[in-house]
């Protein structure tokens, strides 16, 4: 799994501002990006919400990885198999292990 480096990925772009329920529940509002007329203010704001979006994709698989190495630890009583973890995760046994090898790497603080 290819990574950035790891200060470019700590970057925090703009901040995810959380929609009231009533603008989430219209399918045409989006973080207020229709009421945005400017097309500099437009790519500007939609840049920032895509860069945030993808530092909290990674921050997210971040802690899947390290969620499913720690299932997995042959010293916990209650371990889980890499098919018992990629079915709660919705991925594929492979997948589950090469997550499951991700998250140990994070755990012992190297990079793949």
């Amino acid at each position: 799994m290819a990574e950035p480096e790891r200060s470019e990925r700590r970057l925090r772009p703009a901040p995810l501002i959380f929609e009231p329920s009533e603008a989430a529940a219209d399918p045409e509002h989006f973080f207020d990006l229709e009421s945005i007329e400017d097309p500099r203010e437009l790519l500007s704001r939609s840049t920032e919400l895509t860069l945030a979006f993808r530092a909290a994709t990674d921050r997210a698989v971040e802690f899947q990885a390290v969620a499913a190495a720690q299932l997995a630890d042959p010293k916990r009583f209650d371990r889980l198999s890499p098919a018992e973890i990629g079915a709660r995760a919705e991925w594929t046994e492979d997948y589950a292990r090469k997550m499951i090898e991700f998250g140990q790497e994070l755990l012992r603080g190297t990079q793949p």
